[in-house]
């Protein structure tokens, strides 16, 4: 009986250490969920440096970079009372969407930042989610604009997934309303890159709002060099104008071989054009009546204070006119930054939920409100190239 009673006792006292044990465990991971800052604000750059989509990675890092610079001269962050500066790590993801969930795990998990700006594309995003997710870290996308990249399958919102740039939806159906209301055009040709979500997902939400007649509908892939199959065909329709969803590679070519076959109605794109490449590709003699959307543009420091100063200090530095994809970049920091400050502290959660209730961030790009599906709300705006160069804006609502 002895014996007995002393296993009993023996037992729930063990059983007693173990539930007490399992209390405080759970209370560490709720109370440490997510990264913490050190003696630094360590950020991530999930970012495509090398590859196909190289050129859109440099730009972004240059705007990060310009970002990072100016906040840490300032003193750095205010975190609570007190400041700290941000440490940037940078990876390159090398426009592989495997490498790209490969970086996430790195930066999340071995160089413990707080929050990961990029990747630039759609595809690398998505691949990287399930690792920012499991390591409740967010990540802003500077030009992720697949309308889907920030939902579940469910269509419940990625938590911890945002972004600085417009959807495709969005783009797409302000390009159908400019042609419509601006252009006046009743009859157009629509051209689609068709080896992206980013080219079909423009289409698609064009389709949707335009209200004029699709004369014909045409699809390419990235690569394409010669279109003049494409455009012979288009000679014989009667079209007002072309619209053209895709990147400055491709469409700079277009452009060039459309006006090379007589082709002189508007051509509008999208902000994969709004690159100073484009104009390299076409030739300045070709890039008239040439119009795409954007969310910024050259001009916006006439009205703009942030975006003068931002544009001020980008050229003072990497002696050329600030690119789009560097100026999302800049402001994706900044709202990092700005979620930060807000909540007073630099934990990766915290973060995530200050990011979630931006609201009215005055930014290079505008002013922005997040939306419940992680979606900056801020006006459209439509650069015209004239020879090659931005001689007017409109604004779409």
């Amino acid at each position: 009986m002895k014996t007995w009673q002393k296993m009993t006792i023996r037992i729930a006292a063990l059983s007693i250490a173990a539930v007490a044990m399992a209390g405080c465990s759970t209370a560490k991971n709720n109370g440490s969920q997510g990264n913490n800052p050190g003696k630094t604000v360590k950020i991530g750059v999930n970012m495509e440096l090398s590859g196909s989509a190289a050129g859109y990675g440099q730009q972004q890092k240059q705007g990060i970079q310009l970002a990072v610079n100016k906040i840490n001269r300032s003193g750095g962050i205010k975190v609570g009372k007190s400041k700290k500066k941000i440490q940037l790590v940078i990876r390159d993801n090398k426009t592989s969407n495997t490498t790209a969930a490969s970086v996430a795990a790195q930066l999340v998990n071995n160089d413990k930042v707080v929050a990961v700006v990029g990747p630039a594309a759609t595809n690398a995003g998505t691949a990287s989610i399930p690792n920012m997710t499991k390591a409740a870290v967010p990540s802003v996308s500077p030009s992720a604009t697949d309308p889907d990249y920030t939902l579940q399958k469910n269509g419940d919102v990625q938590k911890y997934i945002f972004r600085a740039c417009f959807q495709n939806n969005f783009q797409g159906s302000s390009a159908a309303k400019f042609m419509t209301n601006t252009l006046k055009a009743k009859r157009v040709a629509v051209l689609t890159d068709n080896s992206s979500d980013y080219g079909t997902g423009l289409t698609k939400a064009f389709k949707k709002t335009y209200t004029g007649t699709v004369a014909s509908s045409q699809t390419f892939q990235e690569g394409d060099k010669d279109f003049n199959a494409i455009l012979t065909a288009l000679k014989h329709k009667k079209i007002d104008a072309i619209y053209a969803p895709g990147y400055y590679s491709e469409l700079g070519l277009i452009i060039k071989q459309a006006r090379q076959a007589g082709i002189n109605v508007p051509i509008v794109g999208s902000d994969g054009m709004a690159d100073a490449k484009l104009t390299k590709i076409a030739g300045k003699a070709s890039a008239n009546n040439v119009y795409y959307t954007t969310p910024f543009s050259t001009k916006s420091g006439d009205t703009n204070a942030v975006a003068a100063s931002f544009l001020k200090d980008f050229k003072a530095k990497y002696h050329t006119t600030a690119p789009t994809f560097s100026a999302l970049a800049y402001d994706s920091v900044y709202m990092v930054k700005a979620a930060i400050e807000n909540e007073g502290s630099a934990n990766s959660v915290k973060i995530t939920d200050g990011l979630a209730k931006l609201k009215n961030f005055k930014g290079v790009t505008g002013t922005i409100t997040m939306n419940q599906h992680h979606n900056p709300e801020k006006s459209m705006i439509v650069e015209q190239l004239t020879k090659g160069e931005v001689q007017r804006t409109y604004n779409v609502k």
